[in-house]
């Protein structure tokens, strides 16, 4: 049997059990897809993230992310869980399917990462299946890029937390789905729902915060603040918007370390 390396980081959360859990496994070189998509559902966590290094002059290192049943597009966590694991200076960058993804470190706190990502507007829309889905009464709005964002505006971070989603339905429409509102303690409340793409609610999203941040910027005013995502785990992120970049702060544990035996 091949031994893998194996770490499993819980991102945007500086304690664990917190943040949303994701398995880095350095690579020297890319193993077959169906092996590493079965590593994923083995590893049974919202993101797998694999990386080899790479051969690019504007990246360090390629990196792929897999949920239990499908390779995505985009995955902020998983990236910063990455970056958590790989960084040895001040700056990493991926190559990703979503173009080159930055992560560095705040001079002012090392231990603080900040992810950089481009940013997704969404439009309104009419998505009634989508509502009636959630089981909620609120404005929708969509974006046909990325993992396909569709969010949900409600009135306040009570209403938020009080949805409870029909997954079954959720599973049958190709969005990564947002409720949000203003935040209780806060400037900004979410929950993320991925029943599409083989998982329920994810803890911490860094893909659905690529809309949801221009999204709060042009409500509140202003291009910084900060954000909760209020799944039963909890999680933290520092919202910053930079023209078309959204920047994600937050920190990083690492809960596991080993070996994965292939």
């Amino acid at each position: 049997m091949t031994p893998l390396p194996f770490f499993q980081v819980d991102a945007f959360s500086d304690r664990p059990f917190a943040g949303n859990p994701a398995a880095v496994m350095p690579l020297d070189h890319w193993l077959d897809d169906a092996v590493m998509q079965a590593i994923g559902a083995e590893n049974n966590l919202a993101e797998t993230a694999f990386t080899v290094p790479s051969a690019r002059d504007d990246a360090d290192f390629d990196l792929r992310w897999f949920t239990p049943t499908v390779e995505m597009e985009m995955c902020g966590h998983a990236t910063l869980a990455s970056a958590h694991i790989l960084l040895k200076g001040e700056r990493i960058r991926f190559s990703t399917r979503s173009g080159v993804l930055t992560v560095t470190r705040d001079p002012d706190d090392p231990s603080f990462l900040r992810l950089d990502m481009p940013a997704t507007q969404v439009e309104p829309a009419d998505l009634p299946e989508v509502i009636a889905a959630l089981g909620v009464d609120g404005d929708a709005f969509r974006n046909r890029s990325g993992n396909g964002n569709a969010l949900v505006l409600l009135k306040d971070e009570d209403a938020v937390r009080a949805v409870r989603p029909d997954f079954a339905a959720l599973r049958q429409l190709p969005y990564l789905v947002s409720v949000t509102a203003p935040g209780a303690s806060q400037d900004i409340a979410s929950r993320v729902f991925a029943a599409h793409h083989g998982i329920e609610e994810d803890p911490v999203t860094g893909a659905a915060h690529t809309a949801l941040v221009p999204f709060w910027a042009d409500r509140l005013g202003r291009n910084r603040f900060s954000a909760l995502q209020a799944s039963a785990r909890g999680g933290l992120l520092d919202c910053e918007l930079k023209g078309d970049r959204v920047i994600l702060g937050g920190r990083a544990v690492t809960v596991i370390e080993g070996f994965f035996q292939l």
